[in-house]
């Protein structure tokens, strides 16, 4: 059994319209819900063994700050260039390739295709992964090269302003 966790980045700053999308950093709000989802991740009992994030600075940030609260060594956070602007079929690429000695894996990216890609794996019809938004998927799997469309089940769906 494998658990894939799908964190969507939190929320970015458009405060510099100068910059370009990859370099968008975190707004104030950003810089909270991390941290916060990371305990609320805690607080539920998960765990992870490994983290792969999209190197979009608001991705890598998100990444950083929630490994941080959960204590995971930022050091080991890995970067997918694959994961910016990647469609459903990168996500399945990149969940696929992960170290089979993680057992708890998470995936940083962003939307759209993070949500599609939840939906695909679990045939559920979660309309959008709002910002900071935490997907839990249960695959029934031995090994991450075994990862298919469709045979995930959603164990968790949690976002900073969901009520408890």
């Amino acid at each position: 059994m494998k658990i894939l966790y799908l964190l969507r980045h939190a929320k970015s700053s458009w405060d510099d319209p100068d910059l370009k999308d990859f370099e968008r950093p975190l707004s104030d709000r950003g810089f909270r819900d991390a941290p916060n989802m990371g305990k609320r991740f805690v607080d539920d009992g998960n765990q992870l063994q490994c983290i792969i994030t999209s190197p979009a600075m608001r991705a890598k940030t998100t990444a950083k700050l929630f490994a941080e609260s959960i204590g995971f060594p930022a050091d080991d956070i890995a970067s997918n260039p694959e994961l910016y602007f990647a469609g459903t079929g990168m996500f399945l690429k990149a969940a696929s390739l992960l170290d089979e000695s993680c057992t708890n894996a998470m995936l940083v990216g962003h939307n759209p295709a993070i949500t599609e890609f939840a939906n695909l794996m679990a045939n559920c019809d979660i309309d959008n992964i709002p910002t900071c938004g935490l997907v839990k998927l249960g695959l029934d799997i031995d090994d991450w090269s075994e990862i298919a469309a469709g045979i995930a089940e959603l164990l968790d769906f949690d976002y900073p302003k969901k009520s408890s």
